[in-house]
């Protein structure tokens, strides 16, 4: 598996309008890119942290020539909401225990 890690920077007031210009691109990545899906965290007032799974590094590299128009308004809007985007880090995943479910106490 391959994660890649964005940092994004929102202006103010602005963050609903990334939030959901965000959802809209992530879903596309998902449905025509083969992405695994992403995490959204916020880090602090104006900060958020995203987290994007891929299967692997080449799908990751490959991606972005399958999704459809509508993408582009999404891209626009979320940079039009943020003063920066940075990639902060790429990694490949060397163990994972991440899990679906809460584990009950006994």
């Amino acid at each position: 598996m391959y994660i890649v890690i964005y940092r994004f920077k929102v202006k103010q007031n602005l963050d609903q309008d990334f939030i959901k210009s965000w959802k809209g691109l992530t879903d596309l990545i998902y449905k025509y890119e083969g992405s695994l899906g992403s995490r959204l965290h916020k880090e602090k007032l104006n900060y958020y942290i995203a987290y994007a799974q891929w299967p692997s590094k080449t799908v990751f590299e490959n991606s972005g020539g399958k999704l459809p128009i509508e993408a582009i308004k999404y891209r626009d809007s979320m940079r039009l909401a943020c003063e920066e985007i940075e990639v902060s880090n790429k990694l490949e995943v060397v163990e994972d225990l991440l899990m679906d479910k809460i584990h009950a106490e006994k």
